[in-house]
């Protein structure tokens, strides 16, 4: 199984927007926000905290004044720095621009997707909805999973198809002209909701035998003695995710380590997205450690027992050493996840 990005309409707060020469990615469920100057390359990936005035946005786009738009409900909030909130102004969306499925800036307008329509509305002003007008969205250019704008070009996130996730270049939606398509750098899909899914793996859990115990004789033994398991986090398989990031002090303030969030979130997604469905807050998420834990088991004449720990991963790769420890007595791994479901 190969993991997918997560779209837009299945994950709240998260985002693409351009301005100038760069692009973002905002990751509100992460609090931070990604910046580059080519996506295609890899190039100048910076990552930034998001203002808390800032997160938890239905949509972000940012248009040609160097200012960044969030749209929360009906409303929307202008900011000239999403890290700062700086010069913040709140203004109410016209009627005619509420509900779209995404919104954009590009060519000194603003557009909105109405995908279920598949149309898109252009307008000068999003409050006023100033000289307005709406075009059918072109066949090619509906199933985006994300929009965005930069300078005089859309841009659009395709489904994913054999090529994996592309993105499009066009300069009109509605006759789909002249179009470009481009992959997208590893270093940005490990942003992507559900990009380290593709990268590393799909997540999995899976219960592994740390210790057997066996009895040869012809009566039962109580067994007590120190075992050895592993709990934590196996940072040091994820941190080369951000190999080619430069992440700002605050965001690994605020996130405790980013790449541990990535991993958290990547397990809550559902395994459409190359997840487990579920959440892993409650385990411990510090560097990975051995401990010492005393067990006391009784093993009947001419059997085994098992001893089981939990753990979770993304593709070969174990990351999370859970807490839960089983003894049985036979060498079936247990069938249950000891983790609670994620919140969709």
């Amino acid at each position: 199984m190969v993991g997918k990005i997560v779209p837009k309409n299945k994950t709240k707060g998260v985002d693409f927007c351009g301005v100038d020469k760069y692009y973002y990615i905002v990751r509100s469920d992460l609090t931070c926000y990604m910046r580059s100057t080519n996506f295609n390359k890899g190039e100048n990936l910076e990552i930034f905290s998001l203002h808390p005035a800032c997160r938890d946005g239905d949509h972000y786009l940012a248009h040609k004044d160097d200012l960044f738009y969030i749209i929360k409900g009906n409303s929307y909030r202008r900011v000239k720095n999403m890290n700062t909130d700086e010069d913040s102004v709140v203004y109410t969306l016209h009627p005619n621009c509420q509900g779209g499925d995404h919104y954009l800036s590009a060519w000194d307008n603003f557009y909105i997707i109405y995908q279920d329509r598949s149309v898109y509305r252009r307008t000068k002003n999003m409050n006023k909805d100033e000289d307005s007008e709406e075009f059918p969205l072109h066949p090619n250019c509906k199933n985006g999973l994300y929009y965005f704008g930069v300078a005089d070009y859309y841009y659009f996130v395709k489904p994913h198809d054999e090529w994996g996730i592309q993105y499009v270049r066009s300069t009109n939606f509605n006759a789909d002209k002249d179009s470009q398509i481009f992959s997208f750098h590893p270093s940005v899909i490990n942003f992507l909701p559900g990009g380290v899914g593709i990268t590393m793996g799909v997540s999995c859990g899976e219960w592994t035998c740390i210790k057997t115990i066996s009895n040869d004789s012809e009566t039962p033994v109580q067994w007590q003695n120190k075992i050895t398991k592993k709990i934590g986090y196996e940072k040091v398989n994820m941190c080369s995710i951000e190999h080619n990031w430069k992440v700002s002090v605050t965001v690994s303030a605020e996130t405790g380590g980013l790449s541990s969030v990535i991993a958290k979130s990547q397990f809550a997604f559902s395994t459409e997205y190359g997840g487990s469905s579920v959440n892993t807050n409650k385990e411990t998420w510090s560097e990975a450690t051995e401990i010492e834990e005393t067990i006391n088991a009784t093993v009947q004449p001419h059997k085994k027992i098992f001893i089981w720990t939990f753990q979770i991963g993304m593709g070969k790769v174990p990351i999370l050493h859970c807490r839960d420890m089983r003894i049985l007595d036979n060498s079936n791994p247990p069938t249950d996840v000891p983790l609670p479901p994620a919140e969709n």
